[in-house]
């Protein structure tokens, strides 16, 4: 079996094609970046770099021979990075488009990384929200620009499966995180944005960082591993509709410095300040569905996850330092 993974260059995709590989599979990696920009090179991969998937000549092209597809690329990042790029945020619907049209002629199954930012904002505002379960969708009131795009090539995947018969099968990422992911940038996402700065502040002494917002917004946060092994159960599955990917546990990002402090045996002081936008109260994953139809479940703690990721983290900064 060949499986292609676009995005290979990402911070998922990378691990992904990691998996794929360590089953034995046959894989192409296609991503727009040079090599050199990949988060992770797999040499026994076919590497295809500076591959635009929004052309379609591309997308049919690299597509070819594949049995499976697992579309990963797009624009994205934190909130404080799809605040601040919609325009480019909402571009990923061409990628989307182009190898939903290439999953149709070649006759592959098809995932695509869809996110938990296509659910309604109005459902995640008081701190006792319940979890988003998979239903919850509609009427649609999705993240401005970066989640409405999900929510749109979403729909626009499910009615390719409708009218046309592809094998469909869609994840809903919930915040996503580990190590040889974006950790400065400003992509970056909480649990790693945590790690650099409390990285930083233990090698050079500091004892304050800074972090948007109060500290009370809680999150469901991912471990990269339980990603993969999710995307990968869905995709096997005979499931095709939206699936949650995420964990159970919960944490505010107050709890989450804390934790990431804790790690480190390093403790700071979080002076908050305003962020970009405004940020949900609560956004929690409701995860019986994906039980039931892919059989999966998070094996990594958050407190697991964190670990491996700051160990990671802490040898990029000390690195940076020339430490």
């Amino acid at each position: 079996m060949t499986a292609l993974v676009t995005g290979a260059g990402g911070f998922v995709g990378g691990h992904l094609v990691k998996a794929l590989l360590a089953r034995g599979e046959d894989v192409r990696a296609a991503d727009i970046r040079p090599s050199a920009e990949w988060k992770q090179y797999h040499i026994r991969a076919v590497n295809e770099a500076g591959w635009d998937l929004g052309h379609y000549p591309s997308a049919r092209a690299v597509a070819e021979g594949c049995d499976v597809i697992y579309h990963l690329a797009a624009q994205a990042g934190g909130m404080g990075y799809i605040s601040t790029h919609k325009a480019d945020c909402t571009l990923s619907v061409l990628a989307d488009a182009c190898m939903i049209k290439a999953a149709r002629e070649t006759g592959a199954r098809i995932f695509f990384s869809s996110s938990a930012c296509v659910y309604p904002l109005s459902l995640q505002q008081s701190p006792d929200a319940p979890d988003l379960a998979e239903h919850m969708t509609w009427p649609a009131e999705p993240e401005e620009a970066y989640g409405l795009e999900k929510l749109f090539a979403e729909r626009m995947y499910l009615s390719f499966a409708e009218d046309y018969g592809v094998q469909v099968r869609i994840g809903r990422y919930q915040s996503i995180f580990g190590p040889a992911g974006v950790y400065k940038g400003g992509r970056e996402k909480a649990p790693t944005a945590f790690c650099r700065k409390i990285a930083a502040a233990r090698l050079t002494g500091e004892r304050e960082i800074e972090a948007w917002g109060d500290g009370t917004a809680i999150r469901t946060f991912t471990y990269v591993d339980d990603a993969v092994a999710a995307t990968l159960a869905i995709t096997a599955g005979d499931y095709g509709q939206p699936l949650n990917v995420g964990a159970d546990e919960t944490a505010s990002i107050a709890e989450l410095a804390e934790m990431v402090a804790d790690i480190a045996r390093y403790p700071v002081t979080v002076r908050w300040v305003p962020g970009p936008v405004g940020v949900p109260g609560r956004r929690g994953c409701d995860t019986a569905l994906v039980r039931e139809k892919a059989g999966w479940k998070a094996q990594v703690s958050l407190r697991e996850g964190l670990e491996r990721t700051f160990q990671w983290v802490y040898a990029q900064v000390k690195a940076e330092l020339g430490l």
